[in-house]
């Protein structure tokens, strides 16, 4: 029998995940909303925000993904929760991957929708406000609007900046902390040029 590949937090959040919305909490009165990923590629998932004082103060979520993402996303609810707007919007994929030990590689890109969605719910709570939403990353100081690379994971080029700021240089190691080019494949060309663009830039 092969040995059990994923750490023991990741297996406690699978089991007992965090902050989850109940099937009697469908009415659950929130100030932000978020919904990322698509049924057709296997992840769907749903965040669930209430604000006071630009402080998150609580949160419920529901995804339709596997047990990496079910993880990943519980891990999600915890580390943003208490945070303040600004600090929660900037949460990586890299973040909430180390705060779980660690995932096997093919399922890393499934903590990618967690991020996109509690910045989804941010926007979502901004605009109700009547304020500008950000929908964007902060890239080294710059504000930059996001370009969509991979649609069917939701992979924009930003993801791929700061994957690449990470560490992961490579289209193979890229693809498998995104998760881009694993449904239709059609994105390969953009997500290639993309990474040439960014490694230009860091040898500059």
């Amino acid at each position: 029998m092969n040995e059990w590949v994923y750490t023991d937090i990741v297996k406690d959040h699978f089991l007992n995940p965090r902050n989850v919305l109940l099937e009697n909490e469908n009415t659950w009165p929130s100030d932000g909303r978020g919904k990322t990923g698509s049924p057709a590629c296997g992840d769907e998932m749903l965040v669930l925000i209430r604000v006071k004082n630009n402080i998150i103060v609580d949160i419920r979520w529901k995804t339709y993904g596997c047990a990496s993402a079910i993880a990943s996303t519980s891990m999600m609810s915890e580390a943003v929760k208490g945070l303040s707007l600004e600090k929660a919007y900037k949460i990586t994929p890299v973040e909430i991957v180390k705060r779980l030990g660690g995932l096997p590689d093919n399922k890393v890109h499934c903590s990618v929708l967690g991020d996109e969605a509690i910045r989804t719910a941010i926007d979502d709570y901004l605009v109700k406000q009547g304020r500008k939403p950000w929908g964007v990353h902060e890239q080294k100081n710059q504000v930059k609007e996001p370009v969509i690379i991979c649609s069917c994971k939701n992979v924009t080029d930003l993801d791929i900046e700061m994957a690449y700021d990470e560490g992961l240089q490579d289209w193979d190691s890229l693809q498998q902390f995104t998760g881009m080019g694993t449904v239709c494949g059609k994105c390969k060309k953009n997500a290639l040029a993309k990474i040439s663009e960014v490694k230009a830039a860091h040898e500059e």
